[in-house]
């Protein structure tokens, strides 16, 4: 008896799901999905990469254990990267060619990758930085995230952001509702997402983590920045070194989690970055040296040679049939994840718009060598997109930047000598792919409309960050403090329903509480925390509503918060200005303005 009981038992265990398996059939044929995206952090900005001064031993270490590709490319700045990502379209053709000025808002008619999975059956929740429009129907939570705790704008601390965050101890919104949090707003991302995962794990999730950091303000906790108080990095570099070296030791918390939890190895993890670094490499004037890192690469943040777009990709599933412990070089990009993701995920994916990404998960798992394939990068910023403006076309060898200076970037990574003149076939062979995608994005730009007049969105908050206008706009609360610019432009606005609107003027955001007139205080810094300046006092005394060819007026009464105008509107698109006439004459943009139907 006592011989049967032994053979039983680890016949028994055999039988047994062991603690990684997923129980339910609908979860074991299908992984979860995290995909973590930080901002500003270059592909020079890893201990893995060769940078000599920042510590990422969590990032290092899973770069060495996962597949890297090491030719992998997104957009040139934030919120054409995150338009990319979301639906595998090239940013142009979304509305999300900007970060600013009406031109980072993606378009309805998208659909994002959180819609794709929210369908099939996952969990959906994003954390941090959205900066892909913050009013209905454009923010996270209006776009398939089930649950999406997230700043406003494009940064804490930016126009549509509330007021005075400052990364500690600020105020999210969490599905559009402003909720106080406790902690320094990368760990919260990560907190977040962990508590996420605990209470959604008996389904597959998809979690997008994307960090604001190391975006500026270069705001970190003191002993992040003390880190490297000893190295000849400038002093504002220290602190985006500490920011990262903090999202690092987020990332080895998270990995440690879904181990403990048993989820790591069913999880596909992406880890990449929004663009080239903001600040890990910069010139001394008083040193006469460069100082700082970035892997030989020719430009930063903003630039269309590959220093601006090329950025580390790592991707990792232990139980998938994704490579492990190896580098590839083949050419890849942000606008890829949708369909690849969807691929190894084994779920249904017909795309409703023409994609410019396509599936590499044969490459991923090594069934297919490298794709021979050209694909097209350029930083637009402007109202409208611009031929030939700032372009980079690609392919796994060569670069044609400017369409006129051609780069092997295998044996020229700096993109120092060009080769256009020793290869006119080249060039002419990729000017063609890039006229061809050109005609086909054109007839697909267009700009959003900020829809009033649904009443289960109300009231709707509209900051200058949103206006079209080739002007210099105040896109963070600093530049609202100061007051300095005042940028004549319009916002674009669907009108859903006849009615007459409640428009309210004010200068500044309406979760704070200051007159029109006020000269707010400033906020002192601290050798790790920017501070605020003081505001610049105005005299308003009229506001001022057009919507096309129709005017509307009111006036300033003492101590007020803002002018509220009444307008009766029919149905249909207008062109919104929303301004103040000062005492002196003078006509200045109205920074905020709050719509409500009144009937």
């Amino acid at each position: 008896m006592r011989i049967t009981n032994v053979l039983f038992i680890p016949i028994l265990l055999l039988l047994l799901p062991s603690c990684n398996t997923k129980v339910t059939g609908d979860k074991k044929q299908k992984p979860n999905i995290i995909v973590i995206v930080t901002d500003d952090q270059g592909y020079g900005d890893l201990g893995h990469h060769g940078n000599p001064w920042i510590k990422t031993p969590n990032l290092d270490k899973f770069a060495a254990q996962s597949l890297e590709l090491t030719n992998f490319h997104v957009g040139t700045t934030c919120a054409p990267t995150r338009a990319g990502i979301m639906t595998g379209r090239n940013a142009n053709r979304s509305n999300a060619w900007h970060t600013i000025a009406g031109c980072s808002i993606l378009k309805p008619e998208e659909e994002t990758m959180a819609q794709v999975f929210e369908k099939n059956g996952y969990k959906t929740a994003m954390f941090g930085k959205w900066h892909l429009g913050d009013n209905y129907p454009y923010r996270p939570h209006d776009r398939g995230f089930q649950n999406a705790i997230y700043h406003g704008g494009g940064g804490i601390g930016q126009t549509p952001d509330l007021w005075d965050n400052n990364y500690f101890n600020d105020t999210y919104f969490r599905n559009g509702i402003p909720e106080k949090f406790e902690g320094y707003c990368t760990d919260v991302w990560f907190n977040e997402a962990k508590d996420f995962i605990s209470k959604n794990n008996s389904a597959p999730f998809f979690v997008y983590l994307a960090t604001n950091a190391a975006h500026h303000p270069f705001n970190v906790p003191e002993e992040y920045a003390k880190m490297y108080e000893n190295t000849e990095l400038m002093d504002y570099q220290k602190r985006f070194y500490g920011m990262i070296t903090n999202i690092d030791d987020n990332f080895g918390k998270l990995i440690e989690y879904l181990k403990k939890k048993g989820e790591y190895d069913n999880t596909i993890i992406v880890f990449t970055t929004d663009n080239g670094t903001a600040a890990g490499i910069t010139y001394d004037k008083i040193r006469n040296l460069e100082i700082g890192y970035n892997a030989g690469l020719k430009g930063t943040k903003g630039s269309h040679y590959d220093g601006g777009h090329r950025v580390p990709f790592f991707i990792s599933w232990p139980n998938g049939e994704i490579l492990k412990n190896k580098s590839l070089n083949t050419l890849a990009a942000h606008v890829d994840l949708l369909p690849t993701l969807t691929s190894l995920s084994k779920i249904p994916f017909k795309p409703k718009n023409t994609l410019d990404g396509t599936d590499i998960s044969q490459t991923l798992t090594g069934e297919k060598d490298n794709i021979e394939r050209m694909l097209v990068i350029d930083t637009q910023r402007n109202q409208w997109p611009k031929k030939n403006k700032n372009s980079s076309v690609m392919s796994t060898t060569y670069r044609l930047v400017n369409n006129s200076e051609l780069y092997n970037t295998i044996n020229d990574p700096g993109q120092k000598v060009n080769i256009a003149n020793e290869n006119p076939e080249i060039v002419a062979k990729m000017q063609k792919f890039y006229n061809n995608w050109w005609a086909s994005i054109e007839p697909e730009f267009t700009h959003a409309k900020i829809p009033i007049g649904y009443s289960e969105h109300e009231p709707v908050d509209i900051t200058v960050h949103d206006m079209h206008s080739t002007e210099n706009i105040p896109w963070n609360q600093v530049q609202i403090r100061e007051g300095k610019f005042y940028p004549k432009g319009y916002y674009s606005i669907k009108v859903v329903k006849d009615g007459t609107y409640s428009f309210k003027l004010k200068r500044y955001p309406f979760d704070s509480s200051f007159k029109l007139n006020q000269a707010v205080t400033s906020m002192p810094e601290t050798p790790y925390i920017d501070g605020s300046p003081e505001g610049n006092q105005i005299s308003v005394s009229t506001g001022i509503i057009k919507m096309n060819d129709l005017t509307f007026n009111g006036l300033n009464n003492t101590n007020d918060e803002f002018i509220q105008i009444e307008a009766t509107l029919k149905k249909g698109n207008y062109k919104m200005e929303s301004s103040f006439l000062l005492s002196d004459g003078n006509e200045v943009p109205a920074y905020y303005t709050q719509i409500q139907t009144l009937k």
